[in-house]
């Protein structure tokens, strides 16, 4: 529930600032949506491949948890560097936060998802791990449950993200 509101307070300023742009770049200057795109498939096929996970937890089939956790992972760090990737090229074009309020909210905004997917990505190691030495106990069984939930809902965010920030600051 916190993560909801830090986020919600992230997209407020976000649309609050997302004008001022300081005779900087605004989204319709930086944006590369078939970038952006890739990214957002990304995740959304890591979410599938989570959601494999979550099958292969019901069937008690540890080496297909760990596997799918494996691709997931995968997925999830792809997103990561394709972040970082973004961030590198737009602070080399002299873009970064400190140029405008518009840039200090779109990298507080896509920086906090990312740190929520890294964190997640941790969290996916933990439980291979887990998996890996205990097999699967009810309790990784709940912890999986969680992790889902998370994982979701970031995607969810970016779905947010992808909308609100790159498609309609592209119009």
């Amino acid at each position: 529930m916190s993560d909801s509101i830090l986020f919600a307070t992230l997209f407020a300023v976000y649309i609050i600032l997302k004008n001022n742009i300081a005779d900087g770049p605004s989204g319709k200057d930086i944006f590369n949506l078939p970038f952006v795109f890739i990214e957002t498939l990304l995740l959304l096929i890591s979410s599938i491949t989570y959601t494999m996970v979550s099958i292969a937890t019901n069937t008690n089939n540890k080496k297909m948890i760990n596997i799918w956790m494996i691709i997931t992972f995968l997925f999830g760090c792809c997103f990561c560097i394709m972040e970082i990737h973004e961030f590198y090229h737009l602070i080399g074009k002299n873009y970064g936060p400190w140029r405008s309020g518009f840039l200090s909210s779109l990298f507080t905004l896509l920086g906090t998802h990312a740190l929520h997917v890294l964190s997640g990505l941790i969290w996916i190691i933990i439980m291979m791990i887990h998996i890996y030495q205990f097999g699967v106990t009810i309790d990784n069984k709940i912890r999986l449950q969680c992790l889902s939930i998370f994982w979701h809902f970031l995607d969810i965010i970016w779905i947010c993200v992808f909308t609100f920030v790159y498609l309609f600051g592209m119009i």
